[in-house]
């Protein structure tokens, strides 16, 4: 074995005795320290040794830097302090994982979920031309995230012609889509573009928990939003039977919209029969 492939490898081994020995509890300081020890004799064997032999060190690469940033940090901190450090970032890391989830959903956990999708877009992008179809792009870009804002809604991401957004309660969710609808079929869309090359969009919405990580939204109940929105046809808005049950459950008579009931259909990967929901103003 090459000089580089054990110092490597015997960095990565004492490095993770190290790093488990941080978690563990005070019964293990003692052991731990004797790993410290041990860590930093091998992290002045690594200096003495870049110096008569620099391209083995280089070899190893992130290892050598890994043992060094540690040792740096328990001589600095000492046991204690490396420890609580660890997990400060532990702790860190988990509210950064959950903060926007948490920002969003409502009390229990739960958030709206909305897709939307241009109907024939395919169609319309070959009728317009790559430049003008970009444009028109962009401007329904530019109305759906001001919609959304307005509605304290998130976008999650957008893939051109479609975006996946989240709201904290189903009354914001369908306020935004209902929003949504009328200014794109409106005669008074201020944007050019819109106005010009009018858009028929589909709208599909759902309510449960759901998991995000990095940025992105996962779970069923996303999956489960994304196939109520493809049953849509352009101008309308689906929703769930659990969204419309929540929206009964906390005075949905009020809101300024009815739920027509519609087919029962399969969804695509979900198991079972679905009721849909056709969402429509509220005459007078």
């Amino acid at each position: 074995m090459s000089p580089a492939a054990w110092i490597a490898l015997a960095l990565a081994l004492l490095l993770v005795a190290a790093l488990a020995a941080l978690v563990r509890a005070r019964t293990e300081l003692l052991a731990l320290r004797e790993r410290v020890v041990d860590l930093e004799e091998l992290a002045d064997q690594v200096t003495v040794t870049e110096q008569r032999s620099p391209r083995a060190v280089q070899a190893a690469g992130v290892a050598v830097r890994t043992a060094r940033e540690t040792v740096s940090r328990l001589r600095a901190q000492g046991m204690r302090g490396m420890l609580l450090s660890s997990i400060d970032d532990l702790t860190a890391w988990a509210l950064e994982e959950r903060s926007e989830i948490v920002r969003v959903a409502d009390e229990e956990g739960n958030v709206t979920i909305l897709f939307s999708d241009i109907e024939g877009s395919t169609a319309l992008n070959s009728e317009l031309g790559d430049e003008l179809w970009v444009k028109v792009l962009a401007a329904h870009e530019e109305l759906v995230t001001g919609v959304v804002a307005q509605h304290r809604g998130h976008v999650v991401k957008s893939w051109g012609d479609g975006f996946m957004v989240v709201f904290p309660s189903p009354e914001l969710g369908l306020a935004a889509a209902e929003h949504l609808q009328r200014a794109l079929t409106s005669k008074r869309q201020r944007n050019r573009r819109l106005r010009d090359h009018p858009l028929r969009v589909r709208l599909g919405l759902h309510t449960g928990r759901a998991i995000e990580r990095g940025g992105d939204w996962f779970g069923r109940n996303v999956a489960k939003a994304a196939r109520v929105a493809a049953m849509a046809d352009g101008g309308e808005v689906l929703v769930s039977t659990e969204l419309a049950a929540r929206l009964r459950e906390r005075g949905g008579d009020e809101l300024p919209w009815t739920l027509r009931r519609t087919e029962t259909v399969e969804l695509k990967g979900l198991p079972g029969e679905h009721t849909l929901w056709l969402v429509e103003a509220r005459d007078g």
